[in-house]
């Protein structure tokens, strides 16, 4: 019951979190499923330790390239028998909605609506530009036909692409004190940005961050030198109450899960390149494999 916590880097994004990064503002996509309300849950108990607003997102899919408000300009060009359907999935969002917000579980945290209209991928990647959003969090039931393998869930897409962090659960967590975060490392000295989100994320929880790197037959390097190199980049980043990892595995995806079990940790957080187009299919990320 691990859940993930994924960092696309851009040179653009380093200045707005160059000295300090702060969680006020949570995204949660939700299409009602059993997933979705994981998430929220999920989400609404970070919003309460770090006094955030909960944004929940509803898109209503339709075969637009993008995402659009519910106002009357939507349904300019459209017939009669689209505007009254269109109005009827609306209708029923609102309530299903308005269901959701009013569970016990969310006491305590503010909450704002937002529904959509179009694409689910083009609605979340445009309100986390517009409501300038500090971390998202998003259910995944992992990959089950070769369609996803090809093209990707939504949950993918938003690994690959956002401009904040993302939180992906795959299952309800069994506690929801994230005392163990595994952060698997490559050591790169562009992570100096992600690895303030991972201490915000440590102080949240007052846990200790255990630093693995994954050694693999075609990347192998010795312990000794691992551990060195891990524990001046653990000091560099000012990292505290952490401890040094080196893990033996076959690809670095199942070493990253299997260390995680190992040590019976809460919460993995890694960063993401970002790739897109056929050298994504080709290559694929790590982080992507982990959370599916």
């Amino acid at each position: 019951n691990l859940l993930h916590l994924c960092f696309r880097f851009r040179g653009k994004y380093f200045s707005l979190i160059n000295q300090f990064f702060t969680m006020k503002k949570i995204l949660v996509p939700t299409d009602f499923s059993k997933s979705a309300t994981i998430a929220v849950e999920t989400a609404a108990d970070i919003a309460r330790r770090a006094g955030a607003e909960l944004i929940l997102l509803h898109v209503i899919e339709e075969a637009v390239g993008n995402s659009l408000n519910i106002e009357g300009q939507v349904f300019a060009d459209a017939g009669w028998e689209e505007k009254l359907f269109t109005m009827k999935l609306i209708e029923k969002a609102k309530k299903q909605m308005a269901k959701f917000t009013d569970d016990s579980k969310l006491d305590g945290v503010k909450v704002r609506q937002e529904l959509r209209i179009g694409s689910p991928y083009h609605g979340m990647i445009t309100i986390i530009g517009e409501k300038k959003v500090d971390l998202v969090v998003m259910g995944t039931s992992g990959r089950s036909d070769l369609a996803q393998m090809i093209i990707g869930s939504n949950t993918e897409k938003v690994v690959r692409t956002a401009h904040c962090p993302v939180l992906t659960v795959h299952n309800k967590p069994q506690s929801k004190d994230f005392k163990n975060i595994v952060y698997a490392t490559s050591m790169d000295k562009q992570e100096e940005v992600f690895s303030r989100i991972v201490r915000t994320t440590q102080k949240i929880y007052d846990a200790t961050i255990h630093l693995v790197r994954i050694n693999t037959p075609g990347n192998f390097q010795r312990d000794a030198v691992v551990k060195k190199y891990m524990q001046d980049f653990a000091k560099k980043l000012q990292l505290k109450n952490y401890t040094i990892n080196v893990f033996n595995d076959i690809n670095e995806e199942e070493g990253i899960i299997y260390f995680s079990e190992s040590i019976n940790a809460d919460l993995i957080a890694m960063s993401t390149h970002g790739r897109t187009g056929f050298a994504h299919v080709l290559a694929g990320s790590i982080a992507e494999e982990v959370v599916s």
